[in-house]
């Protein structure tokens, strides 16, 4: 026997790492069971934190005391604001990382809280007794016995991975597959299903023509992921693009009988927001190119990672693709892209606490729930960790609602919805996301944290004085000036907050992250409450009847995956659509059709 310990955490990756985290700062002693102790938080898609809806789960995974947005602050080579012309609501950070650091961070965050223990070994089975969970079994016959077990397995379990013709019996990077947990959690009742995703290739640096390839500019103004951290500058030479052409699409054309996902080799199914090269150009095969981004992955590191360019093609048709593209005509292969199939347990068998229904203690997070993404799975494993804790201590779970956050959201869509394809956040499937920006997080969950106990006295000093700034702000908007409220001159267009400093000198004190959010939240009031009007609206339309023979297809500004639901489940009224996971945007677009349409023949 290894040992026994309050809660054992399975992985070491993002969700594992959060779990562990949060279970240790919550006063729980933890044996983390790994298949490689030195492989912690790594990074085996792109080296990146952030994007949209990510961003905004990063923010909120540092309201709450978490680590995630701290490690990406550390490694940060380069960031930068997406969908910086559009509105607030979708604004998104995006930090290219050096992995290395990344990992190395996490490292140590996990070493120095002193009641974490890291064993290399590899789980076959989560032991119970007494209808609850009591620890598990490596594959040695070792035991860790504990009350309350995290599983964050990521693609590990049964995983296979696949370029070509060549299929083996791996995990990411070659690393060992996990093998035998997926047949105890059978045995425990649990539903298992199969998904796929993928990487790209890597490629020699030195083997990359730079001066043919565009550089990506960072961000021109100081930033940074965490409330804790000082926004800087980031100057790193990170990132290029360049694009595919007609001859690299040519080329999968030609060899799509030999592609993994065409002809049968490949039976997951893979995400359908980051699809492969070989999946964009046979489904839309009209577009002419396909942006391709360069990201290094760390300063000490001579792989380029060739984002855009997800493949599992045999390794031979990987280097004639990258002959046709521009900056690439010369470049070394290090590591071939890949396909990689693996187990999840399929989420609607989970609590909103991430604890499974049918065994207590047993909790669950990241891809084993059948999410994608570094972002969504660090959530999940902060959640799960808490919860686990909670669990552990007899108190209520804790479940963010949809109104409160883009994890509330997540994990309401995990739970509640059918699962058919690895999730992906994006703000669209937050219907509150002006609400929820990644500007506000801190207000929004740095109570909950503190609350719970995660927020340290250090955080909630600098939470304290940034929401003390920001009521004054709000104050000093206010305020009249020339017969109206200061504020509502921020509604016109052009607008900006700037021009008010002019008469309102106080506002030169409030440091430069407030003066955005109090902007923000004046420039936008409007908005806001048209949003909480359509909340209201939604809740009237559940009982509306959607017609039978309807074709979605019809229905202008519905998502492509909407329109598949309803083809595939067709739903008698808006409510269960909604229960079978259509977003509430979509249902507001079905709603007003529906009722533009009532009296037509």
């Amino acid at each position: 026997m290894i040992g026994s310990c309050d809660a054992c955490v399975v992985g070491s990756g993002h969700a594992a790492c959060e779990a562990a985290l949060a279970l240790s700062r919550l006063g729980k002693s933890v044996i983390m069971v790994t298949l490689n102790a030195n492989n912690v938080a790594g990074m085996a898609c792109n080296p990146a934190i952030g994007g949209p809806g990510k961003a905004q789960i990063v923010r909120e995974i540092d309201a709450l005391g978490g680590e995630m947005a701290l490690a990406a602050d550390e490694a940060c080579l380069e960031i930068r604001v997406l969908n910086q012309s559009k509105g607030p609501a979708v604004q998104s950070l995006r930090a290219q990382c050096d992995k290395r650091v990344y990992s190395g961070h996490m490292k140590a965050a996990l070493m120095k809280e002193g009641r974490i223990a890291v064993v290399q070994g590899m789980v076959t089975t989560v032991l119970t007794g007494d209808r609850a969970v009591e620890g598990v079994m490596l594959s040695d016959g070792r035991r860790v016995l504990a009350r309350a077990v995290v599983l964050a397995t990521g693609v590990y379990l049964e995983s296979r991975t696949i370029v070509g013709e060549e299929v083996r019996v791996s995990g990411p990077m070659g690393e060992p597959s996990a093998r035998g947990l997926s047949a105890s959690l059978v045995k425990l009742g649990l539903e298992i299903g199969r998904f796929k995703t993928g990487t790209s290739p890597r490629v020699r640096r030195d083997s990359v023509a730079w001066n043919r390839v565009r550089k990506e500019e960072g961000a021109l103004v100081p930033l940074a992921f965490s409330f804790m951290s000082v926004p800087r500058l980031w100057d790193f030479d990170a990132c290029y693009s360049t694009e595919t052409c007609e001859a690299t699409h040519e080329i999968i054309r030609a060899n799509v009988s030999r592609a993994p996902l065409f002809n049968g080799t490949i039976v997951g199914t893979g995400p359908r927001y980051c699809p492969s090269i070989e999946d964009k150009v046979m489904r839309f095969p009209e577009r002419k190119r396909h942006l391709v981004f360069l990201e290094k992955e760390s300063k000490d590191s001579d792989e380029i990672y060739l984002l855009g360019l997800s493949t599992s093609l045999p390794v031979d048709v990987q280097e004639e693709m990258l002959r046709t593209i521009r900056g690439l005509e010369r470049a070394v292969i290090t590591r071939p892209g890949y396909a990689i199939e693996y187990d999840y347990v399929l989420p609607n068998q989970l609590k909103p606490s991430l604890e499974t229904n049918g065994v207590p203690g047993l909790f669950l997070a990241g891809q084993i729930c059948g999410s994608s993404g570094y972002e969504e799975a660090a959530a999940q494993g902060l959640i799960a960790g808490i919860n686990a804790s909670r669990y552990l201590d007899g108190k209520e779970p804790l479940i963010l609602g949809r109104d409160q956050a883009y994890i509330g959201v997540l994990i309401d869509d995990l739970v509640s919805s059918p699962i058919n394809e690895p999730y992906r956040m994006l703000t669209a499937r937050a219907e509150y996301r002006l609400l929820l920006r990644q500007s506000n997080a801190d207000l929004r969950l740095t109570p909950i944290g503190r609350e719970i106990g995660l927020v340290s006295d250090e955080r909630w000093a600098v939470f304290e004085r940034r929401r003390r700034q920001i009521e004054r702000g709000r104050k000093l908007l206010d305020q009249e000036l020339r017969g109206r409220r200061a504020g509502d001159y921020l509604r016109r267009p052009g607008s900006s907050i700037g021009e008010l400093m002019r008469d309102i000198p106080e506002l030169h004190e409030l440091d430069p992250d407030v003066l955005e959010e109090v902007e923000t939240e004046a420039r936008y009031a409007g908005f806001i409450q048209r949003q909480e009007s359509e909340v209201r609206r939604l809740e009237r339309w559940s009982g509306k009847r959607i017609p039978p023979g309807l074709d979605p297809d019809l229905v202008p500004g519905l998502s492509r995956e909407t329109k598949d639901k309803i083809r595939r489940y067709r739903p008698a009224t808006l409510g269960r659509a909604a229960d079978l996971g259509v977003s509430p945007v979509d249902i507001l677009v079905l709603g007003a059709y529906l009722q533009r349409t009532a009296g037509r023949a």
